[in-house]
This record gives structure tokens, C-alpha cells and sequence, in this order.
């Protein structure tokens, strides 16, 4: 498989991570559609950064990068425009879809589709959701409208920030991951800490201040 099969390869099987990310920022005031098409743009940009050398996987990569996407849609205040040529594509892709389904008898996969319109996976789901009708929260039954639920965390978001974590763990040097993993993951007092790495535990305590802001701006 050349790296090019590689990468459209990744982006094809984690749209669905992309879906996963948009979901935490539901009812913020962007469509949904929107939040996933700049999620798909984060992917892309994972998919094309990614280097399987760094020893980690692309999801715990590709997370950030999503993310990043994602929340500047919101720092540059609104939705994703979709442009008439963009969705005249869409509209080719749609008919692309319905023609593959009537042949094949099952609906094709974002890959499939984009492969038959000549375009990369990640333009072919941006290019789909931006005709896709936002869903409405009414719905009709027999007493007249109700609020449809909604449905609660499943706890994806959590997992998403461990994911956020590992990724920026690995920006840390080995020193500084041991102290993290000790302090954090094997619940290790700081003078427990400094005899195992052979520092103070003023240097622990000092050394840990900054790792932990390091962390937060990594994450963010």
C-alpha cells in the first residue's frame, strides 16, 4: 500500500472519530453539520502529519488535531460556508451515492464514493454533510409536537481527553513522563517520586507545576 493508500486509508476509518469530537460541542450554536465538516479538516491535517515513527497511535494523533478544528470554528464565530460550486459537487456526489446503491444494492462507503468522483475521502464527507437537513428536536405524535430527547454523554468525551492526554504526553522528555506517570498514574507521593528519579522534592513539586502547564497548553 503506497502512503497515499495509507492516508486515505486512516481518514477513511476514523471518520467516525470525527463524529465522536463533534458530539461534545452539540448545542453550542453551530450546526452539527458544520462541526463535523471542520472536524474533517482536522483529520486531513492529522492524516497528512501523521508519522507512524513517533511510536503512537493515529487516533491518540489525530484527536487534537480534530479538536483544534473544531473549537476555531467557534474562536472565528460561525458556521462553515458552503460555497454554490461546493455544493453543485455535493449534488454529484448524492447522485454518485444513489447510483452506486441501485447497482450494488447496499449504499457505498465515503471511500468508494470519493474514488468514483475523483476526490480525496475527507472532501467527499465535508461535501455530503453540507447538504445534509440539520435535525429537528420536534417531533409529531398523536397529542401534536413534543421535544424529542436527547440523548446523554456516553462517555465518549472522556475517553477523547485521555486520548488528548496520551497524545501530549509524548511531547514530554522520558524524565519528565516518569515524573508525570508516578505523581499521576501510580499515585506516587512527591518524596516517593524524587527518590525514584533521584531529585528533591522541591525540584518534584517545581518541576511538576510546569510539566502540568505544558500539558495544558498542548491540549488545548
Amino acid at each position: 500500500m503506497t502512503q497515499n493508500e495509507q492516508r486515505n486509508a486512516r481518514i477513511e476509518q476514523n471518520l467516525g472519530l470525527v463524529h465522536h469530537c463533534a458530539n461534545r460541542f452539540r448545542g453550542r450554536g453551530v450546526e452539527y453539520d458544520d462541526l463535523f465538516s471542520a472536524g474533517c479538516v482536522g483529520l486531513t491535517k492529522a492524516a497528512d502529519g501523521y508519522d507512524p515513527a513517533l511510536g503512537f497511535a493515529f487516533s491518540t494523533y489525530a484527536v487534537p488535531a480534530i479538536l483544534g478544528e473544531i473549537r476555531r470554528l467557534f474562536r472565528d464565530g460561525g458556521a462553515v460556508k458552503v460555497g454554490r460550486a461546493a455544493k453543485e459537487k455535493a449534488r454529484q456526489l448524492l447522485q454518485l451515492q444513489a447510483q452506486f446503491q441501485a447497482e450494488n444494492g447496499r449504499e457505498g462507503t465515503i471511500h468508494e464514493i470519493a474514488e468514483q468522483a475523483g476526490v480525496e475521502p475527507a472532501e467527499a464527507a465535508q461535501l455530503l454533510s453540507a447538504l445534509t437537513p440539520p435535525l429537528s428536536l420536534t417531533i409529531e405524535d398523536e397529542a401534536g409536537e413534543s421535544q424529542a430527547d436527547l440523548p446523554v454523554d456516553s462517555g465518549e468525551e472522556t475517553l477523547l481527553d485521555r486520548l488528548s492526554l496520551e497524545r501530549a504526553m509524548q511531547t514530554l522528555s522520558p524524565q519528565d513522563r516518569s515524573l508525570i506517570t508516578c505523581r499521576y498514574y501510580q499515585n506516587m507521593t512527591q518524596s516517593a517520586t524524587a527518590a525514584k528519579l533521584g531529585m528533591t522534592q522541591v525540584q518534584v513539586s517545581r518541576r511538576e507545576k510546569r510539566i502540568l502547564l505544558l500539558l495544558r497548553q498542548v491540549m488545548d
